[in-house]
Order: structure tokens, then C-alpha cells, then sequence
């Protein structure tokens, strides 16, 4: 697993250092870019979905902030707002941004085709858009993510290892994030791609904007209709509905609660790996993702090429070959913490194991 962590970390690190050339040698003026030539006094409008998930205020605005600083010698500024999972907020956001005339928009879409109208606005008034973490529709000049399909692979290998030699014993429940999320879409794709055939998927559900409340409900209809002896796995799509199933699978009396997947490398979520409660994580270098999302926001304020950025291309329902950088990922488990979470500064030793969980970390060897 160390082995696996390292590569992967080797990969980012090619990955970062071809996306992190300073936007002043992005090359010269580009039309496409839909910017003009400017200096460093560049106002980058930063729109992210929901503050429910706790990377997007403890990670993302933080590091997105710092980073346009250091590429603009101080003298950049990023605007914010969060929809708070309302698209009808989000949209309304966009308008105030292009109202104040940012150089650049970051938008990190809560309904990836509901922004389409917004997106397009934005480009006819001159405001480049760089597509966050989503596959925003619309007229986008940019798009960094993850490996998304790569992720739901990530996630379902695991739980397919976790089920052990005997994967169709029972049923396993496949929770999903929101079908607004493009996201959601593809790392079920992945994860279908690793399981389908090998497994029996007694439910599927997809869960209304991610909230571990809808999850936490979805389980337990799930353990009513298949029976609780016959639930052996849960693939959680992100960590947030992973508490709300492992709440659920409790509240039901597993006597050993099925491996359960999840995904973001959250703190409750770290914690519950320690304790054996969540099988793994997905760990995301979300300092490499906002990084990347900076350069690009940056270059295109300045009306630069993002040639030296953006090495792939990546086509949106309704954009073509939008230029793009996909940041790889991690299966975090407990025999990787160290190499993962505490190693990139996401979390200390002492942060993962307080008092409640120092126990079950000297247990694994976590010290």
C-alpha cells in the first residue's frame, strides 16, 4: 500500500509541476481564452457549491485564495460565495459577480446543467469561466478535477477486496451522491465498471444533494426490504453519507458492521477508518486541484494561453475539448494514513487521534 501511495504521489507530483509554470509563461494573448491583457490587480470571482462537505471551506477557498495571491505578487483578490446547495442561489450569485465585473470566474457548479444559462452570460459579458471540481455546462474555457471514474474504480475495488473470497454472499447497497452532481455519475460509472457481475446489488439509491440525513434514510429502507442478514457491503460515495449509513447500520443492531466505502479523506471520516467503522476513504490533494484552478483562473485573467497548463482535453454535454488537468487519487485505508492525510498537512497525528480515538490508533500502529 505504501508502494501504491508512493507511485500515485509521484504521478501527482508530475501532474502539478506541469500545471504549476507561473501564468506570466503561459504564453501570449489568446482569443479563446475570452480575456484581455491584464496585470496582477485581477478580482477572481470563486463560486463553490456547499458548505455541508467541510473541504470546501477548510481546503478549497483557503488554497485558492493563497495561491491567486502568490501568482499575482499580492495583488489579487478572490470574491466568494457559497449556494449552500441551491442552484437558484448559485445562478443568482453568478449574476452579482458579473455585475461587479470579476476578471475570472471559478464556479464549482451545485447543478451542473442549471449553470449552463449562467455560464454563457458570464462569457458574453468578457468573464472567463474555469469549471471547479464539476463539468459545468456551458461555454467553460477550463475544467480541473479528479480522475472521477477513476475514483468510483478506486472505491469499488476496495469494497470488492473487503468483501473477501465469497463477494456474492449477500447484497450490497449502493449509495450515491445527488443526480444533479455530474460527479456522482461518473464515479458510479467507475464503480459499476469494477463490481457488476461480481457482486448483488440489492439497492441503489441516488441521494438528494449528498446529505447524510437522505442516506441515513436510505439505509435503513434498504435493511427494511433486503433484511439485515442479508446486507454485506455498502458503497458509500463520499464520507458524508458514510456516517449517516454506519448511523443506520447501528440503529439496526449489526452485530459487525459491513465495509463500507467512502470518499474526501474527512476528518469523522479518517477517524472512522481508525475505529474499523468505514472501510476507506478516497484521499484528493485538494492543494494540488485548487493550485491547478488558480493558474488557470489567473492565466485567463491576464488573457494567456493555458497551453502549458492544461496538457488534456475534456468534452462537456455541451462544450468540445475543454481544456483541462485531472488530478490522480489515493485509496486511503488504515494501513496508509501516514502517507496520505498526515503527510500533506490534511490532518496532524493529534488532530486524528484524540483522547476518543487514541486507543484504536495505537491499535493499528498509529502513533
Amino acid at each position: 500500500m505504501r508502494r501504491a501511495a508512493v507511485a500515485v504521489a509521484a504521478t501527482a507530483m508530475a501532474v502539478s509541476l506541469a500545471a504549476c509554470g507561473s501564468a506570466k509563461e503561459s504564453g501570449g494573448g489568446s482569443k479563446e481564452s475570452g480575456g484581455s491583457k491584464k496585470g496582477d490587480a485581477l478580482n477572481i470571482g470563486l463560486l463553490l457549491p456547499e458548505n455541508q462537505t467541510a473541504r470546501y471551506e477548510k481546503f478549497d477557498k483557503p488554497l485558492i485564495e493563497k495561491k491567486v495571491s502568490e501568482l499575482t505578487n499580492g495583488k489579487g483578490k478572490v470574491t466568494y460565495a457559497n449556494a449552500k446547495q441551491d442552484a437558484t442561489t448559485q445562478n443568482q450569485q453568478v449574476d452579482t459577480m458579473i455585475t461587479n465585473k470579476v476578471d475570472v470566474l471559478i464556479v464549482d457548479a451545485v447543478d451542473a446543467k442549471a449553470i449552463e444559462g449562467s455560464v454563457k452570460r458570464a462569457k458574453d459579458a468578457g468573464i472567463p469561466v474555469v469549471a471547479y471540481d464539476r463539468l459545468a455546462q456551458g461555454p467553460i474555457d477550463a475544467y480541473t478535477s479528479f480522475d472521477n471514474e477513476e475514483v468510483g474504480r478506486v472505491q469499488g475495488k476496495a469494497l470488492l477486496e473487503a468483501l473477501g473470497s465469497d463477494p456474492k454472499a449477500g447484497n450490497i447497497v449502493m449509495m450515491n451522491g445527488s443526480a444533479t452532481d455530474p460527479n456522482a455519475a461518473l464515479f458510479k460509472k467507475g464503480a459499476l465498471s469494477v463490481l457488476e457481475g461480481k457482486v448483488n446489488i440489492g439497492k441503489s439509491y441516488d441521494t438528494k444533494e449528498w446529505k447524510p440525513e437522505n442516506a441515513n434514510a436510505n439505509m435503513e429502507g434498504a435493511i427494511s426490504a433486503l433484511g439485515k442478514d442479508k446486507v454485506i457491503g455498502v458503497y458509500s460515495a463520499n464520507d458524508g453519507m458514510a456516517g449517516g449509513i454506519i448511523t443506520a447500520l447501528k440503529a439496526a443492531g449489526f452485530s459487525k458492521l459491513p465495509p463500507v466505502t467512502g470518499q474526501d479523506a474527512e476528518l469523522n471520516g479518517v477517524q472512522r477508518i481508525v475505529t474499523g467503522e468505514q472501510y476507506m476513504s478516497v484521499f484528493k490533494s485538494y492543494p494540488q486541484e485548487a493550485a491547478v484552478a488558480a493558474e488557470m483562473a489567473v492565466a485567463l485573467g491576464k488573457g494567456e494561453s493555458l497551453d502549458s497548463i492544461a496538457k488534456d482535453k475534456v468534452d462537456s454535454p455541451t462544450t468540445k475539448q475543454v481544456p483541462s488537468v485531472l488530478v490522480p487519487v489515493v485509496s486511503l485505508t488504515k494501513d496508509n494514513i501516514k502517507e496520505t492525510v498526515i503527510k500533506d498537512g490534511f490532518y496532524t497525528l493529534d488532530e486524528i487521534c484524540s483522547a476518543q480515538y487514541k486507543s484504536a490508533c495505537d491499535k493499528i500502529g498509529l502513533k
